[in-house]
């Protein structure tokens, strides 16, 4: 049975940092796309940072780019999350996911194309 499990949330302040991880079990997943989304209250899920299996290609969004680092460990079958410079804006229900199909030829980052996913892990900024 697949199961992905998200530490390292917490509360920081403003312009603070958090290392977010995922580990996964059940299976390998070191020829799938790796994910980060979150989710704020009252509002949809939405894509974070993506990284490819071998680790070489990554892709964020715009409102994360340059602040969160997202990375692989496939011996660990984990992905982590480096988020720098936190903002109140970031404040949000934090989720790892897998992507449904092995060997993407392209970046996934809508939440349907992610089969799998993790409990969440609760971040908050105070500012």
């Amino acid at each position: 049975q697949v199961q992905l499990v998200e530490s390292g949330g917490g509360v920081v302040q403003a312009g603070g940092a958090l290392r977010l991880s995922c580990a996964a079990s059940g299976r390998p997943f070191n020829s799938y796309y790796m994910a980060w989304f979150r989710q704020a209250p009252g509002e949809e899920r939405e894509f974070v940072a993506t990284i490819g299996w071998g680790g070489a290609v990554t892709r964020y969004a715009d409102s994360v780019t340059d602040r969160f680092t997202i990375s692989r460990d496939n011996a660990k079958n984990t992905v982590s999350l480096q988020m720098d410079s936190l903002n109140p804006d970031d404040t949000a229900v934090y989720y790892c996911a897998v992507a449904r199909r092995s060997f993407l030829t392209y970046t996934p980052t809508t939440a349907d194309e992610y089969g799998y996913w993790g409990q969440g892990t609760q971040v908050t900024v105070s500012s």
